[in-house]
């Protein structure tokens, strides 16, 4: 079973770097339709036709579309993404993904932390508690957050835990290296906004494979073998539930780093997010199609990681 699951594994990746690569075209080429020159946003509207056609030339903005992109996915596959071209006028742009990374990356694990914990404890109340005030509380706490945008719910949060109540800082964010309480503290309410509309999500999705489970017939089977009722709990039902909670959580990763560009935004917040649009702004191509492709192979990476948990939790596809 062990080269059945090896050969999944290499199929998996397989793909996972044909759609990196189709990804990164689509990326590159809609960049290139987009209005707009870097070469005027990096000299001004009003610069001389002489200097706008020597940046040009210097960053191989004048060679074919094509060309362009085999320069730049070759020195991409070598970890080089070229220079920032309006951002920061000549620095390495694997520089700038590299100081920002880490901030995003806090940021999202926070938040993802957050709903996977608030969603745990409210899908598994619910589920015991079906039918109960406590159950259609829990499902009506549930509902509300979905229907919440993160961008409006962090301006809600700002308003009623920053200004009125001054708990947590309304804006800036300071870096886990320099102080983790401080970053912990600045990044409660970004974080809080991603994670709330996640955890509605994944309480749902939880409550509902725990319902399922409850009621298939190797749980009656355990009942009636006289397996108490914490054990079947947590060794049965809670531990196939985890499968499709699971497969969910990891699916919400695209949702989460799209929730990471708006919010870093609103919060002021140096991650990948607030860089991504800063070069959208600029017309800082490389910036763009680094900080996009960084974004995918994220995306991959974590399903290839719930496949491979899954897996684990899955004794029938252990064998």
């Amino acid at each position: 079973m062990s080269s059945l699951l090896l050969l999944g594994l290499l199929r998996r990746s397989g793909v996972a770097l044909l759609t990196i690569l189709a990804g990164a075209m689509v990326v590159f080429f809609a960049m290139k339709a987009a209005p707009g020159d870097p070469a005027l946003a990096a000299l001004g509207e009003n610069a001389r036709p002489e200097l706008v056609a020597a940046f040009r030339r210097l960053h191989k903005l004048d060679l074919p579309a094509g060309a362009q992109f085999a320069t730049w996915i070759t020195g991409a596959l070598r970890g080089d993404f070229g220079r920032s071209l309006t951002l920061a006028g000549g620095v390495p742009v694997g520089q700038l993904i590299a100081t920002r990374l880490p901030v995003t990356a806090f940021i999202g694990l926070y938040a993802l932390a957050l709903a996977v914990l608030v969603s745990l404890t409210i899908g598994t109340v619910a589920a015991l508690s079906r039918g109960t005030v406590i159950d259609t509380a829990m499902t009506s706490f549930a509902v509300l957050g979905v229907s919440m945008p993160d961008f409006w719910l962090g301006y809600v949060l700002v308003f009623f835990l920053a200004l009125n109540v001054p708990i947590f800082p309304s804006y800036g964010f300071v870096s886990p290296a320099d102080s983790l309480p401080g970053a912990l503290l600045s990044g409660f309410l970004p974080a809080l906004a991603i994670a709330a509309p996640m955890a509605a999500v994944f309480s749902r999705v939880l409550r509902a494979a725990l319902l399922d489970v409850m009621h298939r017939p190797y749980v009656q089977v355990q009942r009636s073998l006289g397996y108490s009722a914490p054990f079947v709990f947590v060794h049965t039902i809670f531990r196939n539930a985890l499968i499709p909670y699971v497969t969910v959580v990891g699916l919400q990763v695209r949702y989460l780093l799209g929730g990471v560009v708006v919010i870093e935004r609103v919060f002021g917040i140096p991650g990948i997010g607030s860089l991504m649009v800063d070069g959208a702004f600029g017309r800082d191509y490389p910036v763009i199609q680094a900080c996009a492709l960084t974004f995918l192979v994220i995306v991959l990476a974590t399903n290839l990681l719930v496949d491979l948990v899954c897996t684990r939790l899955d004794p029938k596809a252990r064998g």
